[in-house]
């Protein structure tokens, strides 16, 4: 007998070096079961998924107030300035050169030489028993008032659009780790195993900077990434069957498949593969489920009234509607992404005047909708929206000219501060909480880092920041990272 055949008699064949290094008991595989074993003893969270239905449901480790969440980043970072920190202190000071001390040691993105500073450039109002301070933006999202949380003290590390929206949505600068929602999905899997856990919805004509990183797993198994929809044509790209292609064909074509699939598991180990099968029977089921749930055609009138839908069209107020439609049909972890909050121009009137002023009549309805829609159906009590940007807007103007040339276009990026709300499951209605100095520019009570943000999400889903983890590259990784994370109780009813 030859040494290949012994091999195949003994079942080794397939072995490879990366099957030896995990497979040895006195190698790196026995070491990751050791410092498994570790963290088991240092109450690290373990969570435990069938192979062949990683997406589950799972129980979380306490008792949740949110079953759900529904995510609306707007793209570009808007400034709050305009909408929710009113700072009429900042007003008197509109035009005159903004003080040295606020530019020593501080990093920006456009302003050189010494800018002018901005005064607040729409009219401000308080609004319910609150007495929340709206601009005149938003006029249907001041009738929500009372529901709304208030958060005016955020904080981030990053001032460029594309790594700051990496920190909100997955912890960290850098490409290549898992979103919110798929640590979500991850650790609760999902309760209709029709459709995803984690699935994304994107208006204004364009992907966010760094795209799909936002919603992707990262180390996680890839049947935690979001999957993208759209509001028109397909809501899916590619789940539809070829031409010719029968649904029966399909089926017998994913059972070979299937078999092709099973037998390299065996032979390999690998559990990505059996996450590969999972994957296509998820889309042979979304084949049927996505259609029925991604349209909105069949929505009374009144309903596309309230939220200013059109069918067939591309549209925040569509998407909207759509994440309602979602949160109604099981999906855990629902993101929005509006694109055209970046707002730079000529000047800084056409700037915030013109672009901005746009960007908040297409979402001021469709908002006010959906906080409406949710409480009528009794849904907002376990569903937490969240709306915010990646960072906030400076005090002063823009001077990309530096020096003389005075060419301000509108506001610069602020990583030190800026306000993001939420609404619903777990949350304190009608509260601000945090402060920023008298012209809005830094935080100057109860900061909030994006880190705890995280914290706090977790926490309203029933998991523990700190010990959420998945072991990858010798570290057990976190949403929240390696820095120290809070969750932010006092906005926690």
């Amino acid at each position: 007998m030859n040494l290949l055949q012994h091999l195949q008699q003994a079942g080794l064949n397939h072995l490879t070096r990366r099957h030896f290094l995990k497979d040895c008991s006195t190698g790196l595989g026995g070491m990751w079961l050791a410092g498994q074993g570790l963290a088991q003893a240092s109450g690290k969270l373990h969570i435990e998924h069938d192979p062949s239905n990683p997406l589950a449901a799972l129980a979380p480790s306490f008792a949740p107030k949110a079953k759900r969440v529904i995510y609306l980043h707007m793209v570009g970072a808007p400034s709050q300035l305009e909408l929710f920190d009113y700072k009429p202190t900042l007003a008197k000071f509109d035009g005159k050169q903004c003080p040295q001390e606020y530019l020593e040691g501080q990093r920006f993105a456009f302003i050189q030489g010494v800018p002018k500073m901005l005064g607040p450039q729409f009219d401000f109002k308080q609004h319910g028993q609150s007495g929340a301070w709206i601009s005149d933006r938003l006029p249907e999202l001041t009738k929500h008032a009372d529901k709304l949380c208030f958060i005016k003290s955020m904080q981030t590390d990053q001032f460029n659009h594309g790594p700051a929206q990496l920190v909100v949505h997955t912890g960290n600068q850098n490409l290549g780790h898992p979103a919110m929602g798929s640590w979500v999905s991850w650790g609760l899997g999902t309760d209709n195993q029709n459709l995803p856990g984690f699935m994304v919805l994107i208006s204004g004509g364009r992907l966010p900077r760094v795209g799909a990183s936002l919603w992707g797993s990262g180390y996680l198994p890839s049947v935690y990434q979001g999957v993208q929809c759209r509001s028109t044509g397909d809501p899916v790209l590619n789940a539809a069957n070829p031409a010719g292609i029968t649904r029966d064909v399909r089926r017998a074509a994913l059972d070979s498949l299937a078999r092709l699939n099973t037998k390299t598991h065996e032979d390999f180990g690998d559990p990505e593969t059996i996450t590969r099968i999972a994957q296509y029977e998820m889309a042979y089921r979304m084949q049927v489920s996505v259609p029925e749930v991604m349209s909105i055609k069949d929505e009374p009138q009144h309903v596309h009234e309230m939220y200013g839908t059109q069918p067939g069209k591309e549209s925040f107020a569509n998407n909207c509607l759509l994440a309602r439609k979602l949160a109604e049909n099981g999906v855990r972890f629902i993101q929005l992404f509006d694109w055209g909050w970046d707002s730079h121009g000529a000047s800084a009137s056409e700037a915030i005047n013109e672009g901005f002023k746009k960007k908040c009549h297409s979402i001021d309805k469709p908002i006010s909708a959906l906080l409406t829609d949710l409480e009528q159906r009794g849904m907002l009590d376990d569903t937490l929206v969240v709306w915010g940007g990646e960072f906030g807007r400076t005090s002063m103007q823009e001077n990309r000219g530096g020096g003389d040339a005075n060419k301000f276009v509108g506001r610069d990026h602020n990583p030190n501060a800026f306000t993001l709300w939420m609404a619903g499951a777990g949350v304190k209605p009608g509260i601000s909480y945090g402060e920023t100095d008298e012209m809005g520019y830094q935080v100057v009570d109860k900061p909030v880092h994006v880190r705890d943000l995280h914290a706090t999400l977790l926490h309203l889903f029933g998991f523990d920041a700190k010990k959420l983890s998945f072991p990858f590259q010798g570290l057990d990784q976190k949403l929240t990272g390696v820095k120290p994370a809070k969750v932010v109780k006092d906005i926690l009813t």
